[in-house]
């Protein structure tokens, strides 16, 4: 099912607030920081990331987004879905969770992260770009999503210019919720590639649709499925307990 990128957009609109954003609208990969990082989580990164807090995306998503929602332990982050003082302090939103991405946008080459995904129908686990233009719904995206319905599957998308429906499921022959694995996704100007523990496991060469050329904001985030979503992530129902996905690192490398 097509993701509505376009509530992502509000993200943008709270990094710019802030000053952390310029050149939205240089195009392609002039704008695109090249400089490798390999963020440990062992706590927040200020200078690297930003924590989404204080607000919520549009009607497909359940959760707002609270910084007190990001968990550190033993080398280890925790995006946490919680009912805690919903809604009124979540936003309008039933639940609370974590989302978290970086200052800068990226351009071509290998975004990785070593991740344990959250069960539950409902849920959705991710590790995606977000090209973040603050007006509009032309962005460009290339996902990694884990469903909570069933958490032995993977599931890769890509959007360029807002258009997306380039979706595929993946068998990953394992259950990601109960151990780590890494996942991660190459870019580059002919193709993408996801890669699961190392092993190529899905290529687009753009003869579905163009591949994305804009830049984007690594992120990562838990979130439950509401309105129009749940006919893809089905209808979450709280445990009664808070659930969490959780991340060992986040790597990029640029191309070449």
């Amino acid at each position: 099912m097509k993701k509505l990128s376009v509530f992502r957009k509000k993200m943008t609109t709270v990094l710019m607030a802030g000053g952390l954003l310029c050149g939205l609208l240089v195009p392609i990969q002039t704008s695109a920081a090249d400089i490798a990082f390999n963020e440990p989580l062992n706590g927040t990164n200020p200078n690297l990331f930003y924590t989404s807090d204080g607000w919520g995306n549009g009607p497909d998503f359940g959760v707002g987004w609270k910084a007190a929602n990001q968990e550190f332990s033993n080398g280890i982050m925790a995006l946490r879905l919680d009912n805690a003082g919903c809604p009124a302090s979540c936003s309008g939103k039933s639940y609370a969770s974590g989302e978290y991405a970086t200052h800068q946008k990226y351009g071509y080459g290998r975004v990785e992260a070593r991740i344990k995904a959250a069960k539950g129908t409902g849920l959705v686990t991710s590790l995606f770009t977000y090209s973040g233009q603050a007006t509009g719904t032309s962005n460009d995206e290339i996902d990694i999503e884990i469903l909570g319905k069933d958490t032995t599957k993977m599931e890769t998308n890509y959007f360029t210019n807002g258009v997306g429906q380039h979706s595929t499921i993946i068998n990953l022959g394992f259950d990601a919720s109960l151990d780590f694995h890494n996942y991660a996704f190459e870019w580059s100007p002919s193709s993408i590639k996801w890669y699961v523990d190392g092993q190529l496991v899905h290529t687009e060469n753009g003869s579905r649709g163009a591949l994305p050329t804009s830049p984007g904001h690594i992120m990562v985030n838990l979130w439950s499925g509401s309105g129009p979503a749940e006919i893809w992530t089905g209808k979450f129902n709280y445990p009664g307990y808070p659930v969490r996905a959780y991340y060992d690192w986040i790597k990029f490398t640029p191309a070449n």
